[in-house]
């Protein structure tokens, strides 16, 4: 229920504004990945009554995109290798200190990450839900990963590359994302590319206030119960409601007439 939240409000962001609604499969991490899943997404989106518009960007098909960004990021002095363990890390409270910047070669026989160096700067976001939004990067998160020691390419990077590869002007998304925003603006800035217009709903939590995902073990919807579903994603975003719609199109062409940003909360409080 909560991933049809997020495209719930997406889409009919897009929709309301005369956009286009894009699909892309975030698919960069194949051990955590499970067999289906991606298209048993795609089909449960229709069956809510939501067709994306073009083709569906799969991440797992465009390595060479993000490791050419990379190789951008290291000539230009902006990027460097990482050694450091996570042990290394443990004393500095998750921030990154600096410790290998100035390492414009790959190591000889060690595992490697590629890091951006940031800035002490301060970036922020107006969020059209959660207002101002800031971090000093810095202090505040550190030089951060591109590529993991795995060989994996992070989401940060990933995601600033594809928005403007599809020339995304709008993102709409989970307020869990909102402190992902100042570090992806900067990598835009980095690579000069256009900055998003962001907005940041609240996410849907179980009882104990943790976000409902797969790791939580939130139920998988029903979707012979679309019509039923898509009534509460639209009372979650606390949009209005026709009488007794008939089918789940009715109720989208309703929604998309009368969708309003402005009424969306911050937050949510346990209960609600």
């Amino acid at each position: 229920m909560g991933s049809l939240i997020g495209a719930v409000a997406s889409y009919l962001d897009a929709k309301a504004n005369r956009g286009l609604w894009l699909v892309r499969m975030e698919d960069l991490d194949p051990p955590r990945e499970m067999a289906g899943a991606a298209e048993a997404i795609l089909q449960c989106l229709q069956a809510h009554g939501m067709q994306w518009d073009g083709e569906v960007l799969w991440q797992s098909q465009r390595h060479q995109v993000y490791q050419q960004t990379i190789e951008q990021l290291l000539d230009e002095g902006k990027a460097f290798y990482c050694t450091c363990s996570r042990t290394d890390l443990q004393t500095y409270g998750g921030i990154y200190p600096g410790i290998c910047r100035g390492h414009v070669s790959p190591p000889n026989h060690q595992e490697f990450a590629i890091r951006l160096q940031v800035t002490d700067e301060v970036v922020g976001v107006d969020d059209e839900i959660q207002g101002h939004y800031q971090q000093q990067l810095a202090k505040d998160v550190g030089d951060f990963v591109l590529k993991r020691k795995d060989g994996l390419f992070a989401y940060q990077l990933a995601v600033v590359v594809d928005d403007a590869e599809q020339g995304v002007t709008h993102v709409m998304r989970g307020s869990d994302l909102l402190d992902s925003t100042p570090r992806q603006m900067y990598l835009q800035q980095q690579l000069n590319l256009p900055t998003v217009h962001y907005s940041h709903f609240p996410v849907l939590v179980n009882s104990d206030g943790q976000k409902l995902s797969k790791q939580t073990f939130a139920p998988a919807l029903g979707e012979d119960a679309a019509l039923g579903n898509m009534q509460y994603a639209l009372h979650f975003l606390r949009q209005s409601l026709p009488n007794n719609p008939a089918s789940v199109a009715q109720l989208m062409e309703w929604a998309q007439a009368h969708w309003d940003v402005s009424v969306i909360p911050r937050c949510l409080q346990l209960g609600e």
